[in-house]
C-alpha cells in the first residue's frame, strides 16, 4: 500500500473502534508533516465549560470583541499549550501557512488581535496537539484506525464541531454509518 508521504493540509479522521478513546470521532488538521514528524490539531472535540474568555483571562487580555466560543482538545499533547487554526487573512510571529488552506499560530500576538478585533476573521481556538515521532504516523496509517480526507478552510470552519466528523466523511464520498469498528479478514 502506497502512503501518502507528506500529509500537511490534510484531515485525519478518526475510524469507529481506533481503541484509544482520545481519539474517539477526532478530526485533526494536519499541520506539518514530514521526515521529522506530524503535528496535527484536534478540531472535532470541545473542552467542557472552557470558553475563549476564560483562556484569554490567563494571560490578563480583556476580551473586547471576541466571541465566548468554546475552546478545542487540540490533542494530548501539551495540553496546557494554546493554538489558534486560522484563515490566510491574519499572519503574525511564528505563524506556520499550511498550504493556501489554514494557518496556524500559537503565540501570544493572535490572542490580542482577536479580542482587539484586528484578528482572522475566521478561527478554532485549541489546547494541546497531536503528535508523531519520524515514520510512527505513516505506521499508524497501516493499520486499523486513521482516514485521511482532503482537508480545505471550510471543513475546519464552516462546521460545527459535531458535525466536523461526518461531513469529512461524506465529502470523501463516504457513509460514515456504515464503517465497522474492526477490519474484517477475507
Amino acid at each position: 500500500m502506497d502512503m501518502p508521504a507528506f500529509l500537511s493540509g490534510k484531515m485525519l479522521l478518526a475510524m469507529p473502534g481506533i481503541g484509544d478513546p482520545r481519539f474517539e470521532h477526532a478530526v485533526i488538521a494536519m499541520c506539518s508533516h514530514d521526515s521529522q514528524g506530524a503535528l496535527g490539531v484536534g478540531i472535532g472535540h470541545v473542552i467542557r465549560g472552557m470558553g475563549f474568555h476564560e483562556l484569554l483571562a490567563q494571560f490578563d487580555i480583556a476580551p473586547g470583541v471576541a466571541p465566548d466560543v468554546p475552546v478545542h482538545a487540540g490533542g494530548p499533547v501539551e495540553p496546557q499549550r494554546g493554538f489558534i487554526l486560522h484563515g490566510n487573512d491574519w499572519g503574525g510571529q511564528d505563524s506556520i501557512h499550511v498550504g493556501d488552506r489554514w494557518v496556524l499560530t500559537g503565540t501570544i500576538d493572535i490572542l490580542r488581535a482577536i479580542a482587539a478585533g484586528t484578528g482572522p476573521r475566521q478561527w478554532i481556538a485549541a489546547l494541546g496537539y497531536a503528535g508523531w515521532g519520524p515514520g510512527q504516523l505513516e505506521g499508524e496509517l497501516t493499520r486499523h484506525g486513521w482516514f485521511v480526507a482532503d482537508g480545505d478552510a471550510s471543513a475546519l470552519f464552516d462546521r460545527r464541531t459535531e458535525e466536523r466528523w461526518r461531513a469529512a466523511y461524506a465529502a470523501a464520498g463516504v457513509d460514515a454509518s456504515l464503517l465497522a469498528p474492526a477490519a474484517g479478514r477475507a
